[in-house]
């Protein structure tokens, strides 16, 4: 993610969805962002660094617990529930960032996750963005690190009318 950080405005605000034991939120807390780091279990993080916010939130059975809250940045891994990705497009300040990994199809092959439920479609995220944001980066590819997977990356930007 290292090279990405510097699409992020300096100092910005970036929402790390799912965050998990918060790899990302460490890092981008480290580079001298502001986290809001999100998760359904806020145990999995349990000694946030300055600079990282944790909360504990049910982002698929409850509300959205940013209304109107938008971020410089949006970050979210190994983690998909469709019905979040317009919400995190518009949750985007005008230049934000949005990146985004997660396992596609032909993962089956390689264990888990399987279900297509939880396997983006060939060109997904690209279709999630498409007249919302313009595409900075995208990948469909198999990785061999950590473990073998069938992935798509996407980097994408909400264009600032001021610019």
């Amino acid at each position: 993610m290292s090279p990405l950080t510097g699409l992020i405005r300096p100092g910005g605000e970036v929402l790390d969805v799912a965050c998990g034991s918060g790899r990302h939120a460490r890092h981008l807390a480290a580079q001298g962002f502001e986290v809001l780091a999100v998760d359904r279990d806020p145990g999995l993080f349990p000694d946030p660094p300055p600079g990282v916010t944790l909360l504990g939130a049910d982002l698929e059975a409850g509300p959205w617990p940013f209304p109107g809250r938008l971020f410089d940045a949006v970050v979210v891994t190994n983690y998909l529930h469709r019905p979040l990705l317009p919400v995190l497009v518009a949750s985007l300040e005008p230049g934000g960032v949005l990146v985004y990994e997660t396992f596609a199809r032909g993962n089956e092959r390689f264990g888990k996750p399987s279900n297509p439920d939880f396997l983006l479609a060939p060109g997904e995220l690209l279709e999630a963005v498409r007249g919302r944001l313009r595409v900075v980066a995208y990948e469909d590819l198999v990785v061999a690190e950590p473990r073998p997977a069938a992935i798509q990356r996407l980097c994408a930007r909400r264009e600032d009318p001021a610019s």
